[in-house]
């Protein structure tokens, strides 16, 4: 017995030594290791750093929160959502804004029960509320992006004239970038860099893409990659896609000009029985009483508030239903 117990420990032994020589790292290994601890640190002393290599990572928001994120990762896509974050620019993090959410809810709540103890006007309450730290992302998105799509047309312009007067593509994209109001300065940047890194100009241009989700900028992009693989004047396509962005925003604007009217109508026809119901209210004290504490009338507040939310629905689809 004990025999088999010792040969049993001295195989286990040697295939513990085995493995674990076989996982070892190697030298190769190891360098990285070091490199990588030096740019997370900071430290240049550390053997295989280079001076300077923590401007190497990519800086990211962080929150006390980011546990609450690695808590309902299977459940929700938290590099999707962060990704829609940093499209807007704005200075946060997936999970802190979820906690926002939450909190914005629990307000709603609560002062809606002080106010209106209505279950349905509770409920309605908290909703409105917790969209609006997702209504204050979806705004600064809203505006990058239109700020981008503004200034790409002069800076595809200036990138057709850098190669025009004889620049490679890569500085005529450090031009571009240089030059380029923001936001489309900066993220020409960030394409300039990640080339200087190694990366294929067509691959840094869908990584581009995929940061400002823009369909002028993809038009751009499209032109670029087919011109490159098919070949032809680079300069000529250039200023052909700038005329297309043109024209296209200037329809766009057009549209947004008459279709005004109906935006207008839209949140008029949306707001006016809320307000109504307020200022009524307000010169009428316990005008609105009897929808408030009988049932039937907490049933006809919560059909009017769906039949109000369908309207401004079917109102916007039908303003934004054309598209160029």
């Amino acid at each position: 017995m004990i025999l088999i117990a010792s040969s049993f420990f001295a195989v286990l032994l040697i295939t513990f030594a085995v493995v674990s020589v076989a996982a070892s790292p190697t030298r190769i290994d190891k360098a990285l290791q070091n490199r990588l601890a030096a740019i997370s640190v900071g430290k240049a002393g550390v053997p295989g750093a280079a001076l300077g290599a923590s401007e190497l990572l990519r800086k990211t928001a962080t929150s006390r929160f980011d546990w609450i994120g690695q808590s309902i990762s299977k459940y929700v896509s938290m590099q999707s959502l962060q990704k829609w974050i940093s499209q807007a620019a704005v200075n946060t993090t997936a999970s802190a804004l979820l906690v926002q959410t939450a909190a914005a809810a629990g307000i709603g709540f609560v002062i809606s029960f002080f106010f209106a103890p209505i279950l349905g006007v509770e409920l309605g309450a908290s909703a409105v509320c917790a969209t609006l730290p997702w209504a204050r992302i979806a705004f600064a998105r809203y505006r990058r992006l239109r700020a981008f799509d503004k200034a790409l047309p002069h800076a595809v312009d200036m990138m057709a004239r850098s190669l025009r007067a004889g620049h490679s593509t890569s500085a005529a994209i450090e031009i571009m970038a240089q030059g380029a109001p923001e936001p489309a300065g900066s993220e020409f940047s960030e394409v300039f860099r990640q080339q200087n890194f190694g990366l294929p100009l067509r691959d840094a241009l869908m990584q581009l893409i995929d940061r400002m989700p823009s369909q002028d900028l993809r038009v751009m992009v499209t032109a670029i990659v087919v011109q490159r693989e098919t070949g032809g004047n680079l300069v000529e396509v250039l200023d052909r896609t700038v005329q297309v962005i043109r024209e296209r925003q200037r329809i766009q604007g057009e549209i947004r000009t008459q279709t005004a009217q109906g935006r207008m109508t839209g949140w008029i026809l949306t707001l006016l029985p809320v307000v109504v119901m307020v200022l009524i209210n307000i010169m009428d004290p316990g005008y609105s009483k009897p929808l408030m504490e009988d049932p039937f009338g907490h049933k006809l507040l919560m059909l009017c508030g769906g039949l109000i939310l369908l309207g401004a629905f079917f109102i916007n689809r039908i303003i934004n239903a054309i598209d160029v």
